[in-house]
């Protein structure tokens, strides 16, 4: 069991029977009244976040789960195939567990979240920055070179489209944050 005060971010608990991750809290001490924590939690099967106020130290049961480094092989009709990086068992994890999945290479590494009591994969996290090649995108315009606030969608080597300013071409790489599917900057 763990209270409020251990709260952070990305802690698993269990809260109405079902498995939440903190997406963010808050702390809040009013002039009158006693302390509560105000709380995102999100919603490990649904994905849905929800709003949620705790008593300042209530106890909540605390959801153990781990973190197993896997590779991701390839995509086939049972879903996006891994290989656990330290007993090379292959498993197929549906596509709907995975944060932007199409942002997914062959090789790369990812950590898989794995309910440690019931061996449930709850999510799939991607490295939080991965580089791609751009395989398609329009030719920028003469004099458009130094403007980084228009953008232009670009197709990248897993088949995503992320839109990228006016001076990245084709063949360039370019390093995309994958919680959002931005781009960060181009490389060399």
């Amino acid at each position: 069991m763990a209270s409020t005060a251990d709260f952070r971010n990305g802690m698993a608990i269990v809260h109405n029977g079902q498995i939440y991750f903190i997406v963010e809290f808050l702390h809040v001490k009013p002039g009158k009244g006693p302390a509560f924590v105000r709380t995102k939690l999100k919603n490990v099967k649904t994905g849905k976040v929800i709003e949620n106020t705790f008593n300042a130290g209530v106890k909540v049961e605390e959801a153990r789960v781990e973190r197993r480094p896997y590779q991701y092989l390839y995509k086939d009709d049972m879903g996006l195939n891994f290989m656990n990086n330290e007993t090379y068992e292959q498993i197929p994890i549906e596509e709907s567990l995975i944060p932007n999945a199409e942002l997914l290479k062959e090789g790369e590494s990812v950590e898989v979240v794995v309910h440690a009591e019931s061996e449930t994969i709850l999510a799939v996290d991607l490295p939080a920055f991965m580089t791609y090649e751009i395989t398609y995108t329009e030719p920028g315009v003469r004099g458009d070179t130094s403007s980084t606030n228009s953008l232009k969608p670009a197709t990248i080597e897993t088949g995503a489209t992320i839109m990228v300013p006016l001076f990245v071409n084709q063949g360039d790489k370019i390093k995309v944050d994958t919680r959002d599917k931005s781009y960060v900057e181009r490389l060399k």
